[in-house]
């Protein structure tokens, strides 16, 4: 039979002192050198640092956006105002201009009011035309109850426009003298020679429109020359400025003259005109 081996023991007062004096001896290994402090020391930094750098860039790589984003969203809110200053600003540009535009019309029309002071006149604007680039044809904001009647003359810029045509209670039309339909007895003013003025819109592309029927016998006539209505028309009141000679031949018969003239008045353009109230009939009647 197998004898037992006999049980190593410690009595646990003895082991106690061992571990007791194991502390004692690490303690004073501790306090009295680096041998730990430094080994752990050397192993924190292999694994330490380079997790600690990272971690530092990737703060620094988001504070950086971080600011990046502010930045952006700084700008944005500076362009929007911008955008928003821009267009404020375009508006009042364009009402500016408007209004100057409205401004030197009405000076125009004032002008045009001194210079003919002996007629009575009402302003109008233009509300409406007929198709086309030209006013041939075209309605005004002002009518019967504003003491609008047929043929009445109307003026704009420097000088006659047309004559009222159909009249409503707040509207008339007026149709231009550089209609195909019109004639307008005319005069030269610098030398009284009298003349026929027809609308050609034809020729309104060149800015002129015709004359016929001049008798310039005494050879007075130049290009330049006003033209004006003449005291002999039925319906035009005499005086008003038509426009300038621009060119002038000899008629086969070799006794008229015929040729072009600069209207005084932009037809292309219009806005605001004024109408003579004064009727021709009446004048030549009070005559």
């Amino acid at each position: 039979m197998k004898r037992k081996r006999a049980k190593f023991t410690l009595q646990s007062k003895y082991l106690l002192l061992i571990l007791t004096g194991l502390c004692i001896v690490l303690m004073a290994v501790t306090f009295t050198t680096d041998l730990f402090t430094g080994m752990v020391a050397r192993i924190s930094g292999y694994v330490t640092i380079p997790f600690q750098t990272g971690i530092s860039e990737i703060g620094g790589y988001l504070s950086d956006r971080s600011k990046d984003l502010a930045q952006i969203r700084d700008l944005q809110r500076q362009n929007q105002e911008l955008r928003e200053q821009i267009d404020r600003l375009t508006i009042e540009n364009n009402t500016l201009t408007q209004e100057k535009y409205e401004l030197n019309n009405l000076r125009s029309l004032y002008q045009l009011d001194q210079e003919y002071s002996e007629y009575e006149k009402v302003g109008a604007r233009v509300i409406g035309m007929d198709g086309g680039n030209w006013f041939n044809t075209f309605i005004i904001d002002k009518g019967t109850d504003d003491g609008i009647a047929l043929d009445m003359n109307v003026m704009s810029g420097s000088g006659l426009v047309g004559i009222v045509t159909e009249t409503g209670a707040n509207w008339a039309k007026v149709t231009a003298i550089i209609d195909d339909t019109i004639n307008v007895p005319g005069m030269v003013l610098a030398t009284g020679d009298r003349l026929i003025v027809s609308g050609d819109l034809e020729l309104m592309s060149e800015n002129t429109i015709r004359f016929s029927k001049l008798i310039d016998s005494e050879g007075k006539v130049k290009e330049g020359d006003k033209v004006v209505t003449s005291n002999i028309s039925t319906k035009y009141l005499p005086g008003l400025l038509i426009g300038y000679i621009t060119s002038m031949d000899a008629d086969s018969n070799n006794l008229t003259h015929s040729g072009s003239i600069t209207p005084a008045v932009d037809f292309e353009h219009m806005d605001e005109v004024l109408v003579i109230l004064d009727l021709k009939q009446q004048i030549d009647e009070n005559e």
